[in-house]
């Protein structure tokens, strides 16, 4: 397996796949980052969100598709700070530096 997967994530009906994916590049050693953008910013009011935050090395949305999505950015996600608010350049982070890309 890679050392490290990067999750784009811009769907939101794939939480379950997420946490999954996660969870087992984890327990395989892989450093893990998950990126959310436009309808998949919905996800970060799914209840097991706060505990994907744990589990991740990485976790950070666009905060233009948050606010797109009608979500207010000072209404920062349980599980992430300000700085995890980020913008498209996560998701070039993403492309650039981890060995495996994933989207959903």
């Amino acid at each position: 397996m890679a050392k490290s997967l990067g999750i784009f994530v811009t769907s939101p009906q794939n939480m379950r796949h997420v946490m999954g994916i996660t969870k087992a590049a984890k327990a395989k050693g892989s450093k893990v980052k998950v990126f959310f953008t436009w309808m998949g910013t919905h996800l970060t009011k799914c209840s097991s969100f706060t505990e994907l935050c744990e589990v991740a090395d990485d976790v950070s949305i666009c905060a233009d598709s948050y606010k797109k999505c009608g979500y207010d950015v000072a209404d920062v996600p349980k599980g992430l700070t300000e700085k995890q608010m980020g913008t498209q350049a996560q998701h070039g982070a993403i492309i650039e530096e981890y060995d495996c890309y994933l989207t959903l």
